[in-house]
């Protein structure tokens, strides 16, 4: 009888176990866009380079207009979330560095849908969360 009751409740343990660590899994996923909108630059390519703190260099791309780079942030710490990711735009003779994404910043800014998307055009860098309503952050400096 003690051993049956044993299994049970090491049966039960494990089933809870499993249950609140799939429940207390604080990996969150953001989705961070960078799209070329430049109005006509087949000329020269808008060149992004990116790094990520966490996991190094994560490459980059030669964007045409309307062309996008894109990739998923797996930020495992939904409280203290420490993923950050720089990249370097090159647009003629202007060069800008900027955090494409900040866990700490990004939590909340990039919505519901988690989405962090940067629009860059001639005259500076969009933000957007939905891909509709754009918030200039900052200019070609």
């Amino acid at each position: 009888m003690k051993t049956i009751l044993l299994i049970i409740l090491l049966s039960a343990s494990f089933f809870l176990f499993t249950k609140l660590s799939n429940h207390f899994d604080n990996t969150t996923n953001y989705d961070v866009r960078i799209i070329n909108g430049f109005s006509n630059n087949s000329s020269m390519p808008l060149v992004v380079w990116c790094v990520s703190y966490d996991a190094g260099d994560i490459g980059g791309r030669a964007l045409q207009e309307r062309d996008d780079y894109s990739w998923i942030v797996e930020d495992a710490s939904i409280f203290w979330g420490s993923s950050r990711f720089d990249c370097t735009m090159k647009w003629e003779s202007k060069r800008v560095k900027f955090e494409a994404f900040r866990a700490s910043r990004d939590r909340y800014r990039c919505g519901a849908l988690r989405q962090c998307i940067w629009l860059v055009k001639e005259d500076g860098f969009y933000f957007s969360n939905d891909g509709v309503n754009w918030i200039k952050d900052f200019s070609w400096i």
